[in-house]
């Protein structure tokens, strides 16, 4: 009787087991053509960027960019905001990614799980140009930056760390490049 107990217990153990590994794999690969498109609108952000023609029809409706500078007053700007502030950046400065963009899947937010989510570690020069009383001056800043993504592929969140308060004493003779 034992052994026709345990035998019992053994089959309804791994009888009740479920198996997920197909859909593990039908995740994985949704995931990998999401991080597969959104990196193609990444990639074409970070055109427009340096082009200073940003197509802005990437961004949702609902979209926020944390605001990460040293002393903001607020926590994120919304896509009017950004724009206003890529249109003075652009009037102000010359942009150029020095380096290759090299994209990786993100996480989603609070877990480690890929989630079709882009970031990316760029080098960008930026440049104060020339005016009749001063000479231009460049600097190169390491970047991270993340995107985050709806489900139509529409960049939702944005974030960009960097050294910009130094990269600008920098740029209006406020400091001195580190070698």
């Amino acid at each position: 009787m034992k052994i026709l107990l345990s035998l019992l217990s053994l089959i309804l153990m791994f009888g009740s087991c479920k198996n997920e590994h197909d859909g593990d794999h039908d995740h994985a690969a949704a995931v990998a053509a999401a991080f597969k498109a959104n990196s193609e609108t990444v990639m074409a952000n970070l055109k427009g960027w340096q082009e200073e023609n940003l197509d802005y029809s990437m961004y949702a409706d609902d979209f926020y960019m944390y605001d990460t500078a040293f002393g903001a007053k607020k926590d994120s700007l919304s896509l009017e905001e950004m724009k206003a502030f890529d249109k003075q950046m652009w009037a102000d400065y010359d942009f150029r990614m020095v380096s290759e963009a090299s994209l990786l899947p993100g996480v989603e937010r609070g877990g480690t799980q890929p989630d079709g989510s882009v970031r990316h570690y760029p080098l960008w020069e930026v440049t104060l140009p020339a005016t009749d009383s001063t000479e231009a001056r460049s600097a190169t800043i390491q970047l991270y930056e993340s995107f985050d993504f709806n489900p139509d592929g529409k960049i939702v969140r944005q974030q960009v760390f960097g050294d910009f308060t130094g990269l600008m004493m920098y740029l209006h003779g406020q400091g001195e490049k580190m070698e």
